[in-house]
């Protein structure tokens, strides 16, 4: 199967766990080790309204490339209205943008694209 033809909402729920690794795995090498701290400042990062933000700052600075682009568009116009309580349907969507970009990043075995975005996320 050819990886932009899987399904999108699969690559973001693939995404979502490699994102989610990398920002645990900074944080805990930033010296946060009480897991308290960690889901606290996790939560930062990994939460959709984070995520939502983070994507709009990388957006606004062109950072993405055109292929990437169309990934997260696939993302975002999705077809689907459900979404996490206390998060509406656009902030959601652009998370999901994000996260299927990853997911597909993770496939290609573009690692080093991968690293690249996560770092201009964590300031690294």
């Amino acid at each position: 199967m050819e990886i932009k033809e899987i399904n999108v909402l699969a690559l973001a729920y693939l995404g979502d766990s490699i994102y989610d690794i990398y920002i645990r795995s900074h944080l805990i090498k930033k010296g946060l080790v009480k897991v308290n701290e960690l889901q606290k400042e996790a939560t930062k990062y990994v939460s959709a309204k984070g995520q939502a933000s983070f994507f709009k700052k990388l957006l606004e600075l062109n950072y993405f490339e055109e292929d990437e682009l169309v990934i997260i568009n696939r993302g975002r116009n999705h077809k689907g209205s459900r979404h996490p309580k206390g998060t509406d349907i656009i902030t959601y969507k652009m998370a999901t943008g994000l996260e299927a970009l990853i997911g597909y990043l993770y496939l290609e075995n573009n690692l080093d694209r991968i690293k690249e975005i996560m770092k201009e996320i964590t300031g690294d």
